[in-house]
C-alpha cells in the first residue's frame, strides 16, 4: 500500500483519520476525521492552530470559548449539498456533541488566533461546476481564499463517476508567488456507492515521487508535493474533501505542461 494512503483507523474510539504534521513529515496542514454516536462528544484545545470543523454528515451542536452556536448540521451523506462548517481560532476550545450519527472533519494550519470564531453555514459556500465532458466537477468552497482564516483553504468537490477532477495534472508545491504557491494538501475521499473505488496518482516532472493509488471509501491521500489528478470509476460518484496551507495562504497551481493544453480546448 503506497505510504501517501491512510485507511480509516479502528481503534473504535471514535478517530477515523489523525494526520498531524510530524505523521505526514510535513509543516502546515493538520487533518482528523470523527465517527460519533448520538450524545458522544469531542472537546479540545486549538492550541497554536486554527480549526475548520466541517460537518461531513449527521447534526451536532457546536461550542467555542463558551459561545454556543447551537444545532449544526443536517445533510444524510457528503453528497447532499453544502455543508455547515465552523472557524475556530488559534487559542481556543471547542466542544462537538452528536446529535444522532456524527461524521465531522477537523482541518487544522499555524494560527495566532486574530479571527473569531463563526459559523460558515451552506449558504456562504460558493458553488461552481469547472470542466466540461468527462473532466466536470462540482465544487464547494467552505472556507477560499476571498474568507477569512490565516493559514487554512478548504473545499469539497464532487466528481461524478468516470470522471477526473483536479485535471489538467497540476501542482503547488513551489514558493513562487504569484506564479505558483506552495501548498501542502490531503484529500479525505467517500464514495457513492460506497463499494466503488476511485484513483489518485502523485507524482513529480522527475518521477522521483510517482504513486498510483487505489482509492476506496473512507480513505485519505497526502498530497506533499507534485500534481495529484484523481480519477472516479464509472458508476460511482467521488466526493472529497480537500485541506490545504503553506507559508502564504493563496492557491496558486501549474499545470503540468504536457497536459496543459486540454484546458484550451
Amino acid at each position: 500500500m503506497s505510504r501517501l494512503c491512510l485507511r480509516p483507523l479502528t481503534t473504535g474510539n471514535g478517530v477515523v483519520h489523525d494526520v498531524t504534521p510530524q505523521s505526514a513529515g510535513w509543516t502546515y496542514v493538520g487533518f482528523q476525521l470523527h465517527r460519533l454516536a448520538d450524545g458522544e462528544h469531542l472537546s479540545a484545545e486549538t492550541g497554536t492552530r486554527e480549526v475548520c470543523l466541517v460537518i461531513v454528515s449527521g447534526h451536532a451542536r457546536i461550542t467555542a470559548d463558551g459561545t454556543d452556536f447551537g444545532t449544526l448540521g443536517g445533510r444524510a451523506s457528503p453528497f447532499e449539498g453544502a455543508p455547515h462548517s465552523v472557524y475556530i481560532p488559534a487559542h481556543s476550545n471547542y466542544t462537538v456533541t452528536a446529535t444522532g450519527p456524527l461524521e465531522i472533519a477537523v482541518c487544522t494550519a499555524p494560527g495566532t488566533g486574530a479571527l473569531p470564531a463563526r459559523v460558515i453555514p451552506p449558504e456562504a459556500c460558493g458553488r461552481e461546476t469547472r470542466g466540461t465532458g468527462t473532466n466536470t466537477r462540482h465544487v464547494c468552497n467552505i472556507l477560499p481564499e476571498n474568507e477569512p482564516a490565516e493559514s487554512l483553504l478548504v473545499v469539497e468537490v464532487i466528481t461524478p463517476g468516470g470522471n477526473w477532477s483536479s485535471y489538467p495534472p497540476h501542482k503547488h508545491d513551489r514558493d513562487a508567488f504569484p506564479e505558483e504557491t506552495l501548498l501542502e494538501e490531503t484529500y479525505y475521499h467517500r464514495l457513492n456507492p460506497p463499494q466503488g473505488y476511485g484513483v489518485q496518482r502523485v507524482y513529480t516532472d522527475a518521477l522521483d515521487l510517482d504513486e498510483t493509488i487505489t482509492v476506496r471509501d473512507g480513505d485519505c491521500v497526502l498530497v506533499p508535493r507534485g500534481y495529484h489528478p484523481v480519477g472516479a470509476a464509472h458508476g460511482y460518484d467521488l466526493w472529497y474533501l480537500n485541506v490545504m496551507a503553506g507559508p502564504k495562504r493563496a492557491w496558486r497551481f501549474h499545470n503540468q505542461p504536457e497536459h496543459a493544453w486540454l484546458v484550451k480546448r
